[in-house]
């Protein structure tokens, strides 16, 4: 069995996301055998947790405009999310 984690660590955000939607709507038919599904369920958590990184990282990067009293830009903060 190829290492999941290493996999999933490559795969861009659309891409993760994709492939979790997925794994959710076939476990939601319930047409999956139980083994199947327990591995399906056990990759989805791994997309599902690179996906919030990916989220987290993208969100440290957002920053806002500043301006002055002028109302010109003097420069940029990070915005907050939280």
């Amino acid at each position: 069995m190829t290492d999941v984690s290493a996999d999933i660590a490559k795969l861009p955000f659309e891409q993760a996301m994709s492939e979790l939607e997925k794994i959710v709507s076939e476990l939601e038919k319930g047409a999956v055998e139980l083994e199947k599904s327990i591995e399906m369920y056990e990759r989805g958590e791994k997309l599902k947790a690179h996906c919030e990184k990916l989220l987290k990282s993208a969100e440290a990067r957002i920053e806002k405009i500043t301006l002055g009293a002028d109302g010109k830009p003097k420069g940029v903060e990070p915005l907050d999310v939280g």
